[in-house]
C-alpha cells in the first residue's frame, strides 16, 4: 500500500450527511446532484440573450430557443446542401456513434432513426437537447476541448458547425481519432466563415464585409478559428486518418443563383443567418472589441439590408471530410 505523503491530510467526513441509524445517503446525493446540475442550467443573460452556464464564456452564440430554432434550420439546410444526407462516410451499421457538439440533438435523434440499433450519444456545453429521446440516443453535457474520457471507441464520430468555436482544432481531430475504433470513420462537416463573392460584387464598401471582417477578426483574437472547413482534411491526414475525403459545399446568402438548387439553398441560408445576425455579433463585438448595443445593432441594420440585395452576391463554403481510422 503506498505511503500517504507527509504533507496530506485525511479528507473530513461531514458528520452532518447522516446519523449512526441510517447508513443511506441516497436522498444527500440526490440533492447534491441536483444542485450541480441546477448550476449548469443557470443561464446568464446578455444583451436579452440567454448563454450557457458551463465554462461560461467559452463560446460565443447563445443557446436560447431563438438560437436552438436557428440551430434545427441549419440542420435542414446542411441536410439540403448534402443532398438530403446526414452524412457522407461509407459507415454499414454503426454499433455507437458519438455526436460531438450535439447542439439541439436533432443529427443524433435523426441518425437514431436511420440505425435503430446504434448507441448514440451526444455532447454539448448545454443541456438544451430534448429530454423525451428514442431508447438508443443518450446526451451529456462535457466541454469537448478538455481531455476525452470515454470508457468504449466508436465506430462512427460525427462533428459539424464549430467554426469559432474550438481553440485547438488539431488536438480536437487527434481526439477523434483516438475515440474512433479501428476500421471505423469520423466525419466533419463545417464553415470557412469568410463571406466572399465571385463576381466582386461584394466590396469593401459593403457592411457584410465590414460585419464580417470584424467578426472574423474578433474570433481570431477571441482564440477561435473561423475557418477550419478548407483545413480539417489535412489535420485528418496528420492525426493518422487513411482514406481522407473532402467536398466544398458553396451556400449562396440569397436566393439570387439561377440554379435551382442553389436558389432553395440560398433562401434557407439567408433564413438562418438573418436569424443568427444578432447571436453571431453581440457577444464578439460588445465583450471582445468593447461596441456598444447601440452601435451594434446599427450595423446589423445594415447588413441585413446587404443580405437582401439581389445585386449583392455574397457566400459562404461549407466543407465536408471523413477519414477511416486504419485498422492496423
Amino acid at each position: 500500500m503506498a505511503d500517504v505523503p507527509a504533507t496530506a491530510q485525511n479528507i473530513e467526513a461531514d458528520p452532518d450527511l447522516y446519523d449512526a441509524s441510517d447508513s443511506s445517503i441516497g436522498d444527500d446525493v440526490s440533492t447534491y446532484t441536483a444542485s450541480i446540475t441546477s448550476s449548469i442550467e443557470r443561464y446568464p443573460i446578455e444583451n436579452g440573450r440567454r448563454y450557457h452556464a458551463f465554462k461560461d464564456g467559452s463560446y460565443i452564440m447563445p443557446n436560447d430557443e431563438r438560437e436552438q430554432d436557428r440551430l434545427d434550420l441549419s440542420h435542414q439546410m446542411f441536410k439540403l446542401t448534402m443532398g438530403n444526407k446526414l452524412y457522407l462516410a461509407p459507415i454499414d451499421k454503426p454499433a455507437r456513434i458519438l455526436d460531438i457538439g450535439t447542439g439541439t440533438g436533432i443529427w443524433a435523434i435523426e441518425m437514431s432513426d436511420e440505425f435503430p440499433d446504434s448507441e448514440i450519444l451526444g455532447t454539448d456545453l448545454s443541456p438544451t437537447q430534448p429530454t423525451w429521446v428514442p431508447v438508443n440516443v443518450k446526451f451529456e453535457v462535457d466541454d469537448l476541448e478538455d481531455d476525452w474520457t470515454f470508457q468504449h471507441q466508436f465506430d462512427f464520430v460525427h462533428c459539424r458547425y464549430l467554426a469559432a468555436a474550438i481553440s485547438d482544432w488539431e488536438k480536437l481531430v487527434r481526439q477523434c481519432f483516438e475515440a474512433t475504433k479501428p476500421g471505423g470513420y469520423t466525419e466533419f462537416q463545417d464553415y470557412n466563415l469568410r463571406i466572399y463573392s465571385e463576381d466582386g460584387s461584394v466590396t469593401s464598401e459593403h457592411a457584410v464585409r465590414k460585419w464580417n471582417d470584424l467578426g472574423c477578426g474578433a474570433c481570431t483574437s477571441f482564440g477561435k478559428d473561423p475557418e477550419p472547413g478548407p483545413k480539417i482534411q489535412g489535420w485528418m491526414k496528420d492525426a493518422g486518418f487513411v482514406d481522407v475525403y473532402h467536398e466544398r459545399f458553396r451556400l449562396p446568402i440569397g436566393p439570387w443563383p439561377k440554379d435551382k438548387h442553389l436558389k432553395t439553398v440560398g433562401a434557407w441560408n439567408l433564413v438562418t443567418l438573418e436569424d443568427g445576425l444578432e447571436g453571431m455579433t453581440l457577444r464578439l463585438l460588445t465583450q471582445v472589441l468593447g461596441w456598444r448595443l447601440e452601435e451594434v445593432q446599427v450595423l446589423i441594420a445594415k447588413v441585413r439590408k446587404d443580405f437582401r440585395d439581389p445585386k449583392i452576391h455574397a457566400q459562404l463554403d461549407f466543407h465536408v471530410a471523413y477519414g477511416r481510422k486504419p485498422t492496423a
